[in-house]
C-alpha cells in the first residue's frame, strides 16, 4: 500500500452504479443495535438510519504502478480497500490514484470510515469496467475496516452484521421517509475514538429483549408505521445507555413525547442522536420547530434537520 500526504433479492435490487465514480451517503446511528439469533447463531447486528445530509465521493484512475495510492494521505483504510478490491477482481490493473472528498464529520456515528471504504470499492469497479454484487463490497468493507456499516445496500432496511458484512436478515423495503432533527450529545461534539470501544456484553436479558425488538421493526417496515419504528429507536437507544451513556436521554426522550415525535434514535458508538418524526403527517414542520425549541433549554444547541428521502 502506498499513501500519499445476504439474499438473492438484495443482489437483483442493488447492483452498483455504472457511471465515473462513487458517491456513498452517511448514515445516522442505528434504529437498532445489538445480538440476534439467525436461526443457528447469536450475531452481532444492527440497522442504520439513511442520512443524506452528508456524503463522500470516490474516483479511482487506474496507472500503471504497484499499488494504490490514496489522496488525502490519512485515510489509508479507503486504501486498504481499493487493494483488496483490485485483489478480488483478480488485478486487472496493477494499481492507481484513489481521490476522496467527504463531508461527513469524524468519529460522531455518521458512518464517515464506512462511506469513504464503500465509495473506495464501487469507484474501482467502475474505473476497472467489473462488476462486484453488494454482498462481495459488504465482506470487502469489513476487511478493511473491522467492522463496517450496511451504506452499500442504501436506504433498503437490512439487519447487518457489522463485524462479519453479512445481512442477517432483508427486513424487505426501505423505511418508510422520516424527518430527522439530528443533534450533538456530547458538550464538545469532539465523537466516539470507536477504535477504543470494546463490543458491548449484552446480559441474557438484554439478548432476550432483542428478539421482541426486531419483531415490532419487522411490523413498522411492513406496515409504514413511523411510531411504532420510533418506539423500537427508543427501546434501543435506552438499552444502549449501559454501554454508551447518552447524557440526559430520558429529557430528551420527554422532550420527543411532549413534541410528537415518533422517538429518539442514538448512535450507538457516537454522540449524535435524532427525534423521529413522519415525514407524510402535515403537522410534522410544527412539531420539529417545537421540539428544537425544548431541545435548546435543555442546552442542546448543535442541532441539524435533515429527510431521509432526500
Amino acid at each position: 500500500m502506498k499513501v500519499d500526504q445476504g439474499h438473492r433479492l438484495l443482489e437483483d435490487l442493488l447492483p452498483l452504479p455504472n457511471t465515473a465514480g462513487s458517491r456513498v451517503n452517511a448514515h445516522h446511528g442505528e434504529i437498532l443495535q445489538g445480538v440476534f439469533h439467525d436461526g443457528e447463531r447469536l450475531r452481532r447486528g444492527l440497522v442504520t438510519l439513511p442520512c443524506p445530509l452528508y456524503n463522500t465521493r470516490a474516483t479511482f484512475m487506474p496507472t500503471g504502478d504497484d499499488g494504490v495510492t490514496v489522496r488525502p494521505g490519512w485515510r489509508t483504510k479507503a486504501t486498504r480497500a481499493a487493494e483488496l478490491t483490485l485483489s478480488a477482481l483478480g488485478w486487472p490493473v496493477p494499481g492507481g490514484l484513489l481521490i476522496l472528498t467527504s463531508d461527513i464529520p469524524l468519529s460522531r456515528g455518521f458512518g464517515s470510515s464506512t462511506a469513504d471504504v464503500t465509495a473506495a470499492i464501487q469507484a474501482v469497479v467502475v474505473a476497472t469496467g467489473r462488476t462486484l454484487p453488494p454482498a462481495a463490497v459488504a465482506k470487502i468493507a469489513v476487511s478493511a475496516e473491522r467492522a463496517s456499516d450496511s451504506l452499500v445496500y442504501g436506504r433498503r432496511a437490512v439487519l447487518f452484521a457489522h463485524r462479519e458484512g453479512v445481512v442477517i436478515e432483508d427486513l424487505g423495503q426501505d423505511l418508510m421517509p422520516l424527518e430527522v432533527l439530528g443533534f450533538g450529545t456530547s458538550s464538545h461534539g469532539q465523537g466516539v475514538n470507536t477504535l477504543d470501544l470494546p463490543p458491548a456484553r449484552y446480559s441474557s436479558w438484554e439478548i432476550e429483549a432483542f428478539r421482541p425488538m426486531l419483531g415490532m421493526l419487522r411490523r413498522a417496515v411492513r406496515t409504514r408505521d413511523a411510531y411504532l419504528l420510533g418506539r423500537v429507536a427508543t427501546a434501543s437507544a435506552l438499552l444502549n445507555q449501559r454501554h454508551l451513556r447518552v447524557p440526559q436521554l430520558d429529557d430528551i426522550i420527554r422532550v420527543a413525547r411532549a413534541s410528537g415525535a415518533a422517538g429518539v434514535e442514538v448512535a450507538h458508538s457516537g454522540d449524535i442522536a435524532g427525534l423521529l418524526f413522519p415525514a407524510s403527517d402535515p403537522a410534522t414542520a410544527d412539531r420539529v420547530e417545537r421540539a428544537g425549541e425544548r431541545l435548546r433549554r435543555l442546552g442542546i444547541t448543535e442541532t441539524w434537520r435533515f429527510s431521509t428521502k432526500g
